[in-house]
């Protein structure tokens, strides 16, 4: 632990950052891409290293504050993402089986005064998509969220064979601004990185870095518009007088002009002139500008490095290339494609920090997710009834065979065949192997009929 202590970071000089630009400009340096070293990592002493926690919390906070195709991806992510709970499940033979619970995921449920699984998991998943990790420990029997741009990642080269071999991961560090640091070992934190950081051994790297200039571009196309609406609604225009007029004139003149022509309550006016004025129009209004198609590819590449269908959050380009009728199939694809992964990683991140009870009989225990009340995951009611219905005459059939009804259901839910057991009894008439013929009734006669 004492390593761990000593192995506090240099804190960086302060960087102020109040606009989008100012930290795009500093994300590479941020980010450890190009400023610092080669791998991402910062020297703190002979032989141990650290992974510098991401300093660019600030700037996708403001990212996630202020564009709304970024809020709208996001939260998209987070509504799906928080919907499930967290569950044990069997493990038989490695296959996965019947999952069940118990108060030891009271922690999980409830992981802080007045906190519920939803409102974890809703932090877990907008730290991972603003910093591309996120950390927690247990203090008791509540759980801490430890603010990803304070925690740093501590490592030891790994001796291999007389040389060194990679880097090994000996704990965590969180420090806060003006605060002494606390060392953490790996088993007391959670660590959820859903995308590797290529650069990094351990950390991970947030879904906003690839596309920060689009989501700058983004916020261009709005300024634009805006000031569009304020400085006419309309094409821009060159007015041209006649050479004799005085300067004062033209003051008052062009006074007078944006006084009963600028801005949104004034547009589409008749423009009136006299004196040998003169109106050109130049520039190009949205129409010729294709506006929508350049801001709607913008758009498309910021959900999809989110990996949202753009129609699962309404975007434009979404809605043109397809219909809400294959919003089944973009469900689908999120579902499968994004949420899913997400669920599985962060069940295994909490997996060790939340003991799993005793296998037994039935062999191990993870830590799992169960989704099957998330209401974005119900199929439809024809693609329902048909799985209900493939699925009873599935029970139905290994019934007749011979199989006990309870493992039969058992096996059904939980699609583990190993679980079926066999009565012993064959056929229809579930008669035993082997049984006298003499036992079956007697075939009527015309004489004892």
């Amino acid at each position: 632990m004492t390593s761990l202590w000593q192995s506090r970071r240099r804190t960086p000089a302060e960087r102020a950052i109040s606009t989008v630009d100012d930290y795009a400009t500093a994300l590479q340096q941020s980010l450890g891409y190009g400023g610092w070293s080669a791998l991402g990592i910062t020297q703190t002493q002979p032989g141990q290293v650290a992974e510098r926690a991401p300093g660019d919390l600030p700037g996708y906070a403001q990212l996630f504050a202020t564009n709304p195709v970024v809020w709208a991806c996001m939260v998209a992510r987070q509504m799906v993402f928080s919907a499930p709970r967290f569950i044990w499940q069997r493990l038989n033979n490695g296959v996965p089986s019947a999952m069940f619970g118990n108060t030891d995921l009271r922690v999980l449920e409830e992981p802080w005064a007045g906190g519920t699984t939803q409102d974890l998991l809703s932090r877990v998943i907008q730290d991972a998509d603003l910093t591309g990790n996120s950390y927690w420990t247990r203090a008791g029997d509540e759980l801490v969220r430890l603010r990803p741009d304070w925690v740093s990642i501590v490592l030891e080269r790994r001796e291999y064979r007389g040389g060194n071999l990679g880097w090994r991961k000996v704990g965590f560090v969180y420090q806060e601004p003006g605060e002494e640091p606390v060392p953490l070992l790996t088993d007391e934190v959670v660590h959820f990185a859903p995308v590797p950081d290529p650069l990094a051994t351990y950390r991970g790297m947030s879904w906003l870095t690839p596309v920060i200039r689009e989501t700058q571009n983004d916020n261009l196309m709005a300024s634009h518009k805006r000031r569009f609406m304020e400085n006419a609604a309309t094409p821009n225009m060159v007015v041209k007088l006649a050479r004799e007029v005085s300067p004062d004139a033209f003051a008052k003149f062009k006074a007078k002009m944006e006084a009963n022509h600028r801005g949104v309550e004034n547009a589409y006016k008749t423009l009136y002139l006299g004196g040998g004025a003169d109106v050109t129009v130049v520039g190009a209004d949205f129409q010729q500008l294709d506006f929508s198609s350049v801001q709607g590819a913008g758009e498309t590449r910021i959900a999809a490095a989110a990996g949202v269908p753009p129609i699962i959050v309404g975007l434009s380009e979404g809605l043109k290339a397809a219909t809400y009728s294959n919003y089944g199939q973009a469900r689908r694809r999120f579902a499968d494609g994004t949420i899913h992964p997400l669920w599985q990683n962060a069940a295994g991140s909490f997996g060790h920090l939340v003991r799993p009870p005793g296998g037994g009989m039935s062999g191990a225990v993870r830590l799992w997710y169960d989704a099957r009340d998330v209401p974005f995951l119900r199929e439809d009611a024809r693609d329902a009834a048909e799985i209900q219905g493939v699925q009873s005459r599935t029970i139905r059939t290994l019934v007749d065979a011979g199989y006990t009804p309870e493992s039969v259901m058992a096996a059904v839910t939980a699609s583990d065949w190993s679980l079926l057991v066999h009565t012993g009894l064959f056929s229809v008439q579930l008669q035993r192997p082997g049984e006298a013929a003499g036992s079956a009734l007697p075939v009527p006669t015309e004489e004892g009929s």
